[in-house]
């Protein structure tokens, strides 16, 4: 084992404080679901289901004979064995959510033709077994319920959908690559690729990471192998890195991509701009790699937040468009969806909609902000640039356009690197992913880093535009060393008369960080290798 990390106390205070917070926020959102489902549940069946719907609550045996709580909603009338077929569509539900959680949705699915079933997945509620997290059992699961549904409903086994928001999105891609039945899916704000989502950067997405476990605990039965892996990440140890990227590689629908694409299912994918548990760039590059029928849709929000409102039965552009999806590729309605901009992205800034053929198309023109010059920080201290706090502070970006802030010129540069722009004379449409190059010394082998992007008004005060972590381990105290990281994608509008600059520190609450005491980072831009920021822009 690993002699202990000599900064390592204060982390662990530090990420124990996190969970407590996150748990108890958990709790106090949870926990009135959990004590009302069984009784609950029945009532909102019979209340969301309209005149022209079925509904039913039942057991489904899943893998190896586990009971899954799940519901189904048929078009009035429909019965299994009187001839007529619909195409049917699979909700697994959400990390830690019950299985009301769908209802409304499902209610208008069926409303318009569909057969529903939403399950509660493996290991949480009143589901049998474990938490799996994604792994096989679950996605033998999601098979089994499909077997169900086609032997008990009037389902249509050649159009097979499958959807889901979070953990039911991973689930839905999952399956996809295992079980050809599936023909079209609508991932919403879920992962491609796990540890690019929670460990990118080779950094630990703490508060991400808290949230779940601290969640999964609360609402259901976390199998040792999660709880065990859980441990090792949050307690940085890096004797277990392998296997912890071996476990959550497993859990990675980018993994298993060949039997996705050979099977060929049309696949939609949509996600926030400010997820912090499943980042965005993640899913645009898996986006990339699909090869069948897709479509890609960003919005401003965090985790979730952009299919919120849609889960209570409001307008919601996110569930339009994966009814529109399903519409097109299980009924065959000639809906147009196929013949729109496959990439489509809301602005943080306008809220209007922008169309794309594919993603690198967006931000195709690139501009530098040169990082000059030799710049020494000190590492153990929140310079107060931070990412803000998980869900909270993206949904306030969403709905209010309120991102984290700072003021650039009082960061204390002790503890900050800036950078900045000139001040642009016209609006800079931020599109993409922003890049940082620069060359790194340590005084430490190990360190971490965050790098910001802030949009800066007259006033010096900044704006979140992005950011990202970026931990190392193992290098030789004084001798430099590339560092290439990609901040987090994003569509940001910087107004005429604001600049942009690049911050960097090394303390954020939203990531465990690795700087030994007294540690200090140089950022160099040597002549035949200088430093820069590359910001991606819309073409004007």
């Amino acid at each position: 084992m690993r002699a202990p990390h000599p900064h390592r106390a204060l982390r662990t205070t530090t990420v124990g404080a996190v969970s407590a917070t996150l748990v108890a926020g958990a709790a106090l959102g949870l926990a009135p679901a959990a004590q009302a489902a069984p009784a609950a549940a029945p009532r909102a069946a019979g209340s969301a289901a309209s005149a022209d719907t079925d509904v039913r609550f039942v057991d489904i045996p899943g893998d190896g004979g586990t009971i899954l709580k799940a519901n189904v909603f048929t078009p009035q009338g429909a019965k299994a064995g009187d001839g007529r077929k619909y195409p049917s569509i699979v909700l697994p539900t959400s990390w830690a959510m019950p299985q009301i959680e769908y209802v409304a949705q499902a209610q208008k699915l069926a409303d318009s033709g569909y057969v529903v079933v939403s399950y509660n997945s493996r290991g949480f509620w009143q589901s049998g077994g474990e938490i799996e997290t994604a792994g096989p059992k679950d996605i033998a699961d999601a098979s089994k319920v499909i077997d169900w549904t086609l032997a008990n409903t009037p389902a249509d086994p050649e159009k097979v959908g499958m959807a889901g928001v979070s953990y039911g999105a991973g689930i839905s891609l999952l399956a996809a690559g295992h079980d050809k039945r599936v023909k079209a899916v609508a991932a919403l704000s879920g992962w491609a690729d796990l540890i690019d989502s929670i460990y990118s950067g080779r950094t630990q997405h703490a508060q991400a990471a808290a949230l779940l476990g601290g969640a999964g605990a609360l609402t259901g039965r976390p199998s040792a192998e999660l709880q065990q892996t859980l441990k090792d990440f949050l307690g940085s140890d890096l004797d277990k890195e392998d296997e912890m990227i071996a476990w959550g590689a497993k859990r990675s629908p980018v993994t298993h991509l060949d039997r996705i694409n050979d099977n060929g299912a049309a696949i939609m994918l949509g996600n926030a701009w400010g997820d912090t548990l499943f980042p965005p760039n993640q899913y645009a590059e898996f986006y990339e790699r699909l090869t069948g029928p897709k479509r890609l849709e960003f919005r401003p929000g965090d985790h979730a937040t952009a299919e919120a409102t849609g889960l209570l039965g409001l307008p919601n552009d996110t569930w339009t468009s994966t009814r529109r999806w399903f519409d097109h590729y299980l009924k065959g309605a000639d809906n147009g969806i196929d013949k729109e901009q496959p990439v489509q992205l809301k602005s943080r800034s306008t809220g209007g909609y922008e169309g794309y053929p594919d993603w690198k198309s967006v931000g195709p023109t690139r501009k530098k902000i040169d990082m000059a010059g030799s710049t020494t920080i000190r590492t153990n201290v929140d310079s107060g640039a931070n990412g803000g706090i998980a869900i909270l502070s993206n949904a306030l970006d969403q709905f209010l356009k309120i991102p984290p802030t700072a003021s650039v010129p009082l960061l204390p540069r002790r503890y900050t690197g800036v950078w900045q722009s000139e001040r642009y004379t016209s609006v800079q449409r931020v599109r993409g992913t922003a890049k940082l190059h620069t060359t790194l010394s340590s005084t430490k082998e190990s360190g971490t880093l965050v790098a910001y992007l802030y949009d800066v008004g007259p006033l010096g005060l900044g704006k979140l535009v992005s950011n990202a972590p970026y931990t190392f381990h193992g290098k030789t105290p004084g001798k430099p060393f590339g560092v290439d990281l990609e901040l987090f994608s994003t569509a940001y509008d910087v107004p005429a008369g604001h600049r942009l600059a690049l911050v960097v520190d090394t303390v954020d609450p939203l990531y465990i960080e690795h700087n030994p005491s007294g540690a200090q980072l140089t950022f160099s831009s040597p002549a035949a290798d200088p430093s820069y920021v590359s910001v991606p822009l819309r073409e004007q």
